[in-house]
């Protein structure tokens, strides 16, 4: 038994091109941003991946770019059925949410804003980890709403951001919080884990 599990992450948001610490803000996506999310369902398309569920978070610009890729995937009567919840949000960046990255490199100096950034348990002020993420949201939900669909050979969308992505390659078991540095997510790029009897036999990038 084969099946597809695909992480998609939002198109370009308005805070990516100020190059903000966005978070939980709910950014809007920019027309570069939709049209990436448009691209991502064409390539899709192409790809011939047919979706059973689509699991998204619930910021608009992850949504609303599962929305506009399932339109342009064909798969638009998905979208009535699509599950948003709050444990597939990006990271809370806590206090440094809404400043400009290259000034608080500036203020704090680039080796604390690169802690910050990418250590796996060291928190940014008043905010979350990736091993939060991982640990008290994305692994939970995972768990109890995606992978038994995901084992019953369901074909998956899950639409999100780059830090809950990156949790989700450590639940699958494909980085480690030692790997997960190198890691990254292009806005609007899928990837594709081809998956049989429950094991991950492909990962590949759409482009």
């Amino acid at each position: 038994m084969s099946n597809y599990l695909v992480l998609v992450r939002h198109g370009q948001s308005q805070w990516n091109l100020d190059n903000k610490f966005t978070g939980f803000h709910d950014a809007e996506l920019t027309e570069q941003g939709r049209g990436e999310a448009v691209k991502a369902g064409e390539l899709l398309k192409t790809a011939g991946i047919t979706f059973d569920q689509v699991f998204t978070s619930t910021l608009q610009r992850a949504n609303i770019t599962a929305k506009l890729a399932l339109e342009s995937a064909g798969q638009g009567a998905l979208i009535d059925t699509m599950v948003y919840h709050d444990d597939l949000r990006e990271r809370d960046y806590g206090d440094l949410v809404g400043l400009n990255k290259d000034e608080t490199r500036e203020k704090y100096g680039d080796e604390q804003v690169h802690i910050w950034r990418r250590s796996y348990d060291t928190r940014p002020p008043g905010g979350e980890c990736l091993q939060d993420v991982v640990e008290n949201r994305v692994r939970p939900y995972y768990e109890a709403n995606i992978k038994p669909m995901v084992e019953a050979g369901n074909n998956i969308l899950i639409a999100a951001h780059g830090n809950s992505l990156r949790a989700m390659l450590i639940i699958l078991g494909v980085e480690t919080p030692e790997s997960i540095n190198d890691a990254e997510f292009g806005t609007g790029v899928p990837l594709v884990f081809e998956l049989e009897n429950g094991e991950i036999k492909k990962r590949y990038f759409l482009n």
